[in-house]
């Protein structure tokens, strides 16, 4: 078998393809050689089996100033070894974004900002040129407020943060707004350094909420609360300030940490409470505007920065469970008495009623005590009825007072409301706001009336008037006074205990064994009776010697009270 020679030539062409076909040329970045320029076309060779073309407008400026000629070497990226024509496809733009992914990484490791052109905007955000890589900018990390017009920022080389990389799938995420925070808070910084609690400064009110207004102090805002803007109340800010107005303010405290600053308008002027004692003493009476009212009160304006509390149990002699907004109204002019000054709490307790006569006071002195009066039953309760009086005031008839004979629930069923009635002034008592009447005290009191008759041991003729089981009740003859006869009292023998052996209408005679003049409650018994009769008639017969039996002295004396 020949052997075949191999040339020096021939070893170096072998060569160069093994290392052609070994390296690994896809997808990376290498140098290359222009060895031809036609047209708007640079021809590049990077060692490959052919050269690949790529446009001159690829490598920006220079390609436009005629800066690359041939000769020149330029990095670019290896798209494909070879296509269907057999030409190397290069790219210089893809180069570029190889170069500046590896430089952005090393930025973002080192947390440094990186320089990018706002190039184009969508729906979610807007697209950066990071020199080459392509970045996303959400909307939300263009600025610290949100911006109406995005013009003045489009295509114009600003710094950024990048907040995330991910190489594998190409995303950039930046943000312009941590740039703008990060430098405002060095520009806050030292603004506050500047800045001490009590000094009064400029400031243009920037915006206003329902509990203040932000104040700009020259690249810093602070806030003046609603309730550090005057000493009088002020029930939002737009009734004093305005946007865009210069106001003169103190600052009240600061918070080095947190940069926050609290300011006052209130502090540049006179503190209205103090000598407030003095100037509104107890007892005197003022005129003032209401600025509130609540479930509990009303608030009335003495003068700016001086409010005093109507409680709602200060509004009314009479009207007690009253809403406030139904007796005083918003604005309205109104007099008051002061009650309390506490200028430590800062609190002034003020009287509505109290420019008004009490009507208790001035119904005592009307109507003094066992004097009649005419009024409306207003309502009927479980213990009397309370009667509409001169004055807007009621009184009060309790159940014991509305009839003399009758117990009180039964007389109570006599009245309705809306009756019109009369009744004696029994008791005014100013101080509980009480005014004690009663019906019965109209007609003479029977009781006192009936005397000796009615005392205990008396014996008395009775008319029966209702008939249950517990007893009977009577209405005393020649009087209208009611007694109860109890079940255990109706006889001294036992069979005879029957409340049923009674009608209404049937008299009875029968023994007070109990008389109240408290209660005015009498008790009668009729057993009572019979015993003492029984012992009056031994009393009488015992000494006799006619030989009469106990049954026979019974009998004559039972015929001669019936006789009698």
């Amino acid at each position: 078998m020949a052997q075949q020679t191999v040339t020096k030539e021939d070893f170096e062409s072998l060569l160069m393809d093994s290392f052609i076909d070994n390296e690994p040329l896809e997808g990376a970045v290498v140098k290359g050689t222009i060895v031809a320029i036609e047209k708007d076309l640079a021809i590049i060779d990077v060692g490959l089996k052919t050269e690949g073309r790529i446009a001159m407008k690829e490598f920006g400026q220079a390609g436009r100033d005629g800066t690359l000629k041939v000769g020149s070497i330029v990095e670019v990226y290896v798209d494909r070894v070879e296509n269907s024509l057999g030409e190397a496809v290069l790219s210089r733009e893809k180069a570029r974004r190889e170069e500046s992914w590896v430089k952005l990484e090393e930025m973002h490791a080192k947390n440094e900002r990186v320089e990018g052109i706002i190039f184009n905007h969508f729906k979610g955000g807007f697209t950066v040129d990071l020199d080459g890589a392509v970045a996303f900018l959400p909307r939300s990390q263009v600025d610290i407020r949100p911006i109406r017009d995005i013009g003045p920022l489009m295509n114009v080389p600003q710094p950024f943060q990048i907040l995330k990389m991910d190489k594998r799938r190409g995303n950039i995420v930046v943000s312009r707004r941590a740039i703008l925070e990060e430098s405002r808070a060095e520009q806050r910084s030292e603004i506050v350094q500047q800045l001490e609690e009590g000094q009064v400064v400029d400031g243009v009110v920037k915006n206003i909420t329902d509990y203040g207004a932000f104040v700009d102090l020259g690249g810093i805002d602070g806030l003046l609360h609603v309730t550090d803007i005057a000493w009088r109340r002020v029930n939002h800010p737009t009734e004093v300030l305005s946007i865009g107005e210069t106001i003169k303010v103190q600052i009240v405290r600061i918070n080095h940490e947190s940069h926050r600053i609290s300011l006052g308008m209130k502090q540049l002027q006179a503190d209205p409470w103090d000598g407030i004692a003095a100037k509104y003493p107890v007892g005197a009476k003022f005129t003032g505007r209401v600025t509130n009212i609540t479930d509990y009160g009303a608030f009335v304006e003495l003068e700016p920065g001086i409010e005093g509390l109507i409680h709602v149990s200060e509004m009314s002699w009479t009207k007690k469970n009253v809403h406030p907004g139904k007796i005083v109204s918003t604005s309205q002019e109104v007099e008051v008495v002061v009650l309390e000054v506490d200028p430590d709490k800062r609190r002034i307790s003020l009287g509505l009623k109290q420019t008004l006569a009490n009507p208790w006071e001035s119904f005592a002195e009307k109507f003094p005590v066992g004097s009649t009066i005419e009024g409306e039953v207003k309502n009927k309760t479980e213990f009397g009825l309370f009667i509409g009086l001169d004055g807007d005031v009621d009184g009060m008839v309790h159940l014991s007072d509305l009839d003399w004979g009758k117990s009180g629930e039964e007389a109570l069923d006599a009245f309705n409301r809306g009756d019109i009635v009369q009744a004696k002034v029994l008791d005014v008592d100013i101080e509980k706001e009480r005014i004690s009447l009663g019906i019965k005290q109209l007609g003479g009191d029977p009781y006192a009336e009936a005397g000796d008759t009615i005392k205990k041991g008396a014996v008395v003729t009775g008319t029966v008037t209702e008939v249950n089981e517990g007893g009977i009740e009577v209405r005393i003859a020649d009087t209208d006074l009611t007694a109860f006869i109890r079940r255990a009292d109706l006889s001294r023998d036992r069979n005879d205990q029957r409340p049923e052996r009674f009608s209404k209408g049937e008299k009875v005679d029968a023994r007070v064994i109990q008389y109240d003049r408290k209660t005015n409650r009498i008790s009668l018994s009729i057993k009572a009776l019979e015993i003492a009769e029984e012992k009056e008639a031994v009393a009488a017969y015992g000494s006799s010697d006619s030989g009469a039996s106990l049954g026979d002295i019974l009998g004559a004396a039972l015929k001669d009270r019936d006789k009698n």
